[in-house]
């Protein structure tokens, strides 16, 4: 992002969404300001269908309120959607010590998705403080000192439910220096953190599809923000394409509407930049393509558009709800109509949070059902849409 404002949107999209020195970027060419045709999003071998092309998911928060979860999951599958996002933080499972495990609430979400006939895609970050690098500690979201110790909670994970989690993302937006220990982005250092997740899950679920960390959509070249071509470029050089099974993204539409060319977001209007456009998507999926991976699908891990009054750094693309209910529905219509068979899991945002207030939340604003049930115009047209 080349301006200030769009310098907060790749740093603020992750805490919207959900949440050393500096790495060179790659020398690998990144794919040209021009329109993606669509033989580059191809490519040669067939496409390895783990999702349906596309399935329909929706992020929720069923941590800490066991009573809200039939409610929020009877939400979901009165929309038509078949899959649930939810965290499961590390801290919250594994925070006392090494090994010491508090299976209470991930059993309960478990057995709730289970009894609501809806899948589970988990989000695994969130590291415990006892695993910190003891130069860097207490930060919200950064790898461990020791890899090995996300490696073990993620087998700890995948054994307990092998079987009845159907997938999960590693980490969420290590591109940005929020999500990776308030420190200078790294995609090799990700890559290495994937390896081991994806391994121990392989190695106690082999069923479970593994996804990568939704990647914030940027241009951005800072220590606190990695632009995501270059991001995706880095994980390649580093090996990535071994250790996932789905490559994960996320697609915010901002201002623009889903069909818009990401050439023409580089409009004012728009933001100025081509990562403002959801299509931003196919770009992403180019770089698949030209290292061999267009054998795999792409999951869009966070989707939506905000509807936001209150907060500068988002008002300037909030829209209002029917535009943001047009826009979901057509974002779906478009990647059914263009991206079949390389994209997978589609996951809106959100079923809110039980506390979220539109005050304190700007998550607030991006949400489609409120956080007492009721559901926004966007719910609706999702529920009435074509799937």
């Amino acid at each position: 992002m080349r301006n200030c404002r769009a310098v907060l949107m790749a740093l603020l999209w992750g805490l919207a969404l959900l949440t050393g020195c500096a790495s060179a970027p790659p020398a690998a060419p990144t794919p040209p300001p021009t329109p993606t045709p669509p033989s580059a999003l191809m490519g040669s071998a067939p496409v390895a269908q783990r999702f349906a092309s596309p399935a329909y998911g929706i992020h929720t928060f069923m941590w800490w309120k066991p009573e809200l979860f039939a409610r929020d999951l009877a939400l979901v599958k009165d929309m038509g959607f078949g899959w649930a996002k939810q965290k499961f933080a590390w801290r919250e499972i594994e925070g006392i010590q090494k090994g010491h495990y508090d299976w209470y609430r991930p059993d309960l979400i478990v057995d709730a998705a289970e009894a609501a006939g809806i899948e589970l895609l988990v989000r695994l970050d969130r590291q415990p403080f006892w695993a910190d690098p003891p130069d860097n500690p207490y930060q919200e979201n950064q790898p461990p000192a020791n890899p090995q110790d996300f490696g073990d909670f993620c087998g700890a994970v995948a054994a307990r439910y092998r079987g009845r989690i159907a997938a999960y993302q590693v980490w969420n937006e290590p591109n940005l220096s929020r999500e990776w220990g308030e420190r200078p982005p790294d995609p090799a250092a990700y890559t290495a953190l994937l390896q081991v997740c994806y391994t121990a899950i392989k190695a106690a679920d082999p069923d479970a599809i593994v996804i990568s960390a939704g990647l914030a959509p940027t241009g951005t070249s800072s220590p606190q923000a990695m632009p995501d071509v270059d991001f995706l470029w880095g994980m390649y050089a580093a090996g990535a394409a071994d250790y996932y099974d789905v490559l994960g993204l996320n697609a915010p539409g901002y201002k623009a509407p889903p069909e818009l060319p990401p050439e023409e977001a580089l409009q004012p209007e728009y933001g100025g930049g081509r990562w403002f456009a959801f299509r931003h998507v196919e770009e992403m999926r180019a770089i698949m393509v030209a290292n061999g991976d267009g054998h795999k699908q792409v999951a869009i891990l966070e989707m939506g558009w905000t509807l936001d009054q209150v907060n500068p750094e988002y008002a300037w693309f909030a829209v209002d709800e029917q535009t943001q209910a047009d826009y979901l529905v057509r974002a779906y219509r478009y990647a059914a109509e263009h991206w079949r068979p390389w994209i997978g899991l589609m996951t809106a945002v959100y079923i809110a949070d039980y506390d979220w207030t539109p005050e304190e939340h700007e998550q607030w604003w991006w949400a489609i059902v409120l956080p007492n049930g009721t559901p926004r115009p966007a719910y609706y047209a999702l529920q009435a849409m074509e799937k």
